[in-house]
């Protein structure tokens, strides 16, 4: 531990202070928090006490379509002769597909029921420009039974030779979707509707876009002309540029039906929403911005949030930090707790390492302006750290305290804020729940003890359900 951490820790007085649980992965740590402390959470909502039952009716029920018997009916030719693609979202999202209780193994069934033969299915995992899945990942998402008894794709957004070009959005972006999801007969999306930090919400036309697209209109889609337009945020549609592109996309392929779910803040099913895309996806939208939305009156001094499930690597914890923006005041602090968890990329991919790293050396604006610039060739994922660095321009560098224990102590000089290890007593042999409780604990009590240094009281808020809450605050 440094010694001016070491210092101001020492002086702090946590006599008195609660008990708060913080997500950290699949399970959770135990941290002391100050009295006054803000528990920031999304509203209670009622989950499914019958999941298989719900996902029946939905599908015997769409939203603004026929069943899918009937659309089968409609393609014109016979049953077993349709071909069917079916876009589901990687293990980064936690969409319940697994199983009588998931919405894949239903859907499956119902497929073949109505005459689809099993081999003219085709199960596309909508990674955008994520890695392809693992076969453990696959099995952990969609169930040993699909696994052996489907035939399931990895979308390649860089292989034109699996590309199909299906022309220029009114925005000019020439685009190119998955040949095997486009030339299929009947088309479905599936996924999770939740908030997201530049389309709004997820699900429905995002599974398309970017889920299925080349990865020129990928780069497009996540440029600085889009992620800085200040109506690219969480549960915001209407001139939202990310949304309309990605919607006027996915309605160009041309989706035959849809299966977006809502969960609640501990993960468990709440709504089942199928058939059209567009009014299948708006419903689940309303409600989830009717629990996901926390109102703020007024912004706090320091905020603690979590990467949550989402977060299995520094790349996705940028939906967290970002969340937590408009809880926290200008130039106040940010505490992440990350379990980032992926075996293979703890940090992300290469390219996000190193443009990781570009933004900690140049900052914000120096990275916002090297993106902008016209000799600036387009790197995959380079998005992620221009987020991030909106989460810099509002508590700067010092102010984002990032607590990983899975990230090597030799990698957090390649991130921007302060390394989550220089609030260890010593270092850790291996990753474990009680070296991450200490990490966040001392990282707590720094910030706070770094106001106490001033004179101050700080104000403090804990974003329970990290990444999936959104926090507004309310104009004055």
């Amino acid at each position: 531990m440094k010694s001016d951490i070491k210092k101001t820790i020492k002086k702090v007085d946590v006599q008195g202070w609660k008990k708060i649980s913080v997500e950290f992965g699949r399970n959770a740590i135990e941290v002391l928090v100050p009295p006054h402390c803000v528990e920031l959470t999304m509203k209670e909502v009622d989950i499914l006490s019958d999941p298989e039952k719900a996902i029946e009716e939905a599908l015997l029920n769409p939203i603004g379509s026929p069943p899918l018997e009937e659309i089968i009916r409609k393609k014109g030719k016979p049953p077993e002769e349709i071909s069917v693609a079916i876009a589901v979202s990687d293990i980064t999202r936690p969409v319940p597909y697994k199983g009588e209780a998931g919405i894949l193994w239903p859907l499956l069934r119902r497929l073949e029921a109505s005459g689809i033969k099993s081999e003219k299915i085709k199960i596309i995992v909508a990674t955008g420009m994520h890695r392809a899945s693992t076969d453990e990942e696959k099995v952990e998402m969609y169930g040993k039974e699909v696994v052996q008894q489907y035939r399931i794709l990895d979308h390649d957004c860089e292989n034109q030779d699996l590309l199909e070009s299906i022309g220029t959005t009114r925005r000019g972006t020439h685009v190119y979707v998955n040949r095997d999801f486009y030339t299929a007969d009947l088309k479905i999306a599936t996924g999770l509707v939740e908030s997201h930090f530049f389309t709004g919400i997820s699900g429905g036309r995002k599974s398309i876009c970017p889920g299925l697209v080349d990865v020129k209109t990928i780069q497009k889609f996540h440029g600085p002309i889009y992620l800085e337009d200040p109506n690219a945020t969480n549960l915001i549609l209407e001139g939202n540029p990310c949304h309309e592109e990605a919607l006027e996309v996915a309605q160009t392929v041309g989706v035959d039906f849809v299966i977006n779910v809502n969960l609640d803040r501990d993960m468990r099913l709440v709504r089942v929403f199928a058939g059209d895309m567009v009014e299948a996806n708006m419903k689940a939208f309303e409600l989830i911005r009717s629990y996901a939305e926390i109102p703020l009156e007024e912004e706090f001094d320091i905020v603690l949030t979590h990467g949550g499930y989402v977060g299995r690597d520094h790349y996705q914890t940028a939906k967290a930090g970002v969340g937590a923006l408009p809880a926290v005041k200008e130039g106040g602090i940010i505490i992440i707790a990350a379990n980032n968890r992926d075996l293979i990329e703890p940090i992300g991919s290469p390219e996000y390492r190193t443009l990781i790293h570009l933004l900690k050396l140049q900052g914000p604006d120096g990275y916002l302006n090297i993106l902008r610039s016209p000799g600036w060739k387009f790197t995959k994922d380079q998005w992620e750290p221009e987020v991030w660095g909106k989460v810099l321009r509002k508590v700067k560098e010092q102010g984002l305290i990032y607590c990983s224990l899975e990230i090597p102590r030799k990698d957090y000089c390649l991130l921007p804020g302060v390394c989550g290890y220089d609030f260890l007593k010593g270092e850790r042999i291996k990753p474990s729940f009680k070296k991450a409780q200490e990490m966040v604990q001392n990282a707590v009590m720094y910030a706070v003890g770094r106001y106490q240094e001033r004179g101050m009281k700080p104000t403090m808020a804990f974003i329970r359900e990290g990444p999936y809450a959104v926090p507004t605050l309310i104009s004055q």
